[in-house]
């Protein structure tokens, strides 16, 4: 069992030109309020690392965490639903793309799928653009305790189906559990080995 990732904030930027130089990364990237602060909170078994709110939108930024052997986290803002005007919105869509393609240190790109809901367009059309650049990609199914027991069956074989991948290839996590936090551990850990 691998020991909860020793994570500490390092800093926020408009741009990758002005985050900190990084050996290996992990993005996390998803839609807004799909729990990807919950999710970095979890990994790092702190409550407070990454800010969690009720409110879609609140990661603006690149926030970048850094661990003294492993690769560096870096939580991108949501795309989706967010509460917040509309231009402020678009300038993140520029924010994340040119992040993912222009990167170099940049090694596997979480992709968060509310496994609650399913993947909507908007999930199918990053995994679809993520793709299409050949980048690096591990879906994560988020909130695996808010799926009834008697329909995480199918659930992972449609959220699977949809990805356009096997099952096996799905990681399923609760961060209010701990469900599969292990397991996303282990893979990150593997990250610039």
């Amino acid at each position: 069992m691998p020991p909860p990732l020793p994570l500490k904030f390092v800093s926020s930027a408009t741009s990758y030109t002005d985050l900190p130089p990084s050996r290996a990364e992990v993005a996390m990237v998803g839609r807004s309020n799909v729990g990807k602060s919950s999710l970095i909170n979890a990994l790092a078994n702190r409550k407070q690392l990454a800010h969690v709110s009720n409110t879609p939108g609140r990661t603006q930024l690149l926030n970048i965490f850094e661990q003294p052997n492993g690769p560096t986290v870096v939580d991108l803002p949501g795309y989706g639903y967010a509460k917040v005007p509309h231009a402020l919105h678009d300038t993140w869509q520029a924010m994340i793309e040119d992040y993912l393609l222009e990167r170099e240190s940049l090694q596997l790109v979480c992709i968060l799928i509310d496994g609650e809901i399913g993947p909507t367009k908007l999930d199918i059309g990053m995994l679809e653009w993520a793709r299409n650049y050949e980048l690096p990609i591990q879906i994560v199914a988020t909130k695996h305790d808010k799926v009834g027991g008697s329909r995480i069956g199918h659930r992972k074989e449609e959220l699977a189906a949809k990805c356009g991948v096997e099952m096996s290839d799905v990681c399923w996590v609760s961060s209010e559990k701990g469900t599969g936090i292990d397991d996303l551990r282990m893979i990150l850990h593997r990250v610039g080995k």
